[in-house]
């Protein structure tokens, strides 16, 4: 290892939506209770021998995954200091950003006021939905009349977003993104959502489907976070899936197309291979996507035991310099009232063959010690966090 840094390269997953139980202040946020691991790990026998061995069971007790006298990682859990409980408020907490005001949402859909200044702004013939919605059931309820009327369908979701589905065949590509982009310029201020995203959508009436030219409009992240700190330094910054759009590609050096938690996995191992040092970011998104706001435990049970049985290629892909933590952003307990997320502590694992094992990281007071750990490997800091390097060195 070179330039005085404990590791060459930090590998950051994110289990996305992936909590070990609630935290004290669940109850103010309708949340009390809520325990997305733990409960999964009660609706049936959950096999994660890997995550085990790293002390996913030294945690906190977890039925089927016991504690273990000597696990191979590092283990704890992160408390979210931010007002939030969301994508962007956990991701931007684990790269030093601590929200005090929480991006809003919209359960009962956008104001009344928001929609005519977005049909105004965009001279569409009005619009469809503005509900919460699945994106998939929308464009099945919706899909044909935005197609006999060219209205597009905006809907919203537990997160802080603003959606826009249009079949690519009746609002092409580049209207489409027109769109989000005006929708993003105009939700300012107390309507500032986390994200507005492009939706699009093709196929016919009984057979609708999303394609995979979805693009996000993030809100702009302070400047004074991990990821330009480390790009300004000459590190690299390789974000894998939605990071860099959670992000608005800020500080990013490479962004890396995945879509799925196989896509994810896969990237992360080819960028294991790459001759780069500083941070490779990847988020896992079907936890929450496909498993947690969909409320299927049973789903959600199989992509953990899915994620676990690939470990040992990732692991295979290290290098004897890295560094790899497992966390999460946010809970999205699948056994809890609801489709929204839950506001739970986030697990923390960190393995390296370098890396000393066995250490019990305690119930830390922010994400944002990881982003901490990782700029302080590199002699950064930031403002945010309290690094945990020193243990495991």
């Amino acid at each position: 290892m070179d330039n005085g840094s404990s590791f060459d390269r930090i590998v950051l997953m994110v289990l996305d939506g992936a909590g070990i139980g609630a935290m004290p202040d669940a109850p103010e946020w309708g949340d009390a209770g809520s325990d997305t691991l733990g409960h999964i790990c009660e609706s049936r026998e959950v096999r994660l021998p890997n995550l085990q061995s790293l002390g996913l069971g030294n945690i906190r007790p977890l039925a089927g995954v016991a504690k273990i006298e000597k696990p191979r990682g590092a283990y704890g859990k992160c408390a979210l200091a931010s007002n939030g409980k969301d994508t962007t408020t956990g991701h931007w907490e684990m790269a030093g950003i601590i929200l005090e005001r929480a991006f809003p949402t919209y359960p009962n859909g956008f104001p009344q006021p928001v929609i005519d200044q977005f049909i105004e702004r965009t001279n569409v013939p009005g619009i469809l939905g503005n509900i919460p919605a699945s994106g998939t059931e929308i464009i099945k309820d919706l899909g044909g009349e935005h197609v006999r009327t060219g209205k597009p369908i905006v809907y919203t979701s537990a997160d802080s977003v603003f959606q826009i589905a249009a079949h690519e065949e009746v609002i092409p590509l580049a209207r489409q993104y027109e769109l989000c982009e005006t929708a993003r310029d105009l939700l300012r201020g107390e309507h500032e959502v986390g994200r507005v995203i492009a939706r699009p959508f093709l196929g016919s009436a009984g057979g609708f489907y999303r394609t995979e030219n979805r693009h996000d409009y993030a809100v702009p992240p302070p400047r004074e976070n991990l990821l330009p700190l480390l790009q300004t330094h000459g590190l690299d910054v390789v974000c894998i899936g939605k990071i860099a759009s959670i992000y608005d590609s800020t500080g990013v050096t490479q962004d890396l197309t995945a879509k799925n938690n196989q896509q994810s996995i896969d990237q992360t191992i080819q960028a294991l291979r790459e001759n780069t040092r500083g941070l490779i970011f990847s988020n896992l998104v079907d936890f929450d996507m496909l498993y947690g706001h969909r409320r299927d435990t049973e789903g959600y049970a199989r992509v953990l035991e899915h994620f676990d049985a690939r470990w040992p290629e990732i692991e295979a892909a290290m290098n004897e310099g890295d560094l790899l933590v497992i966390t999460a952003d946010h809970g999205n307990d699948p056994t809890y009232p609801g489709t929204d997320h839950t506001r739970e502590y986030a697990p923390l694992l960190a393995f390296g063959k370098r890396a000393r094992a066995g250490v019990n990281l305690g119930t830390r007071s922010s994400l944002s010690d990881i982003g901490q750990t990782i700029a302080h490997n590199f002699a950064l800091g930031l403002d945010a966090g309290q690094s945990f390097l020193s243990e495991i060195v």
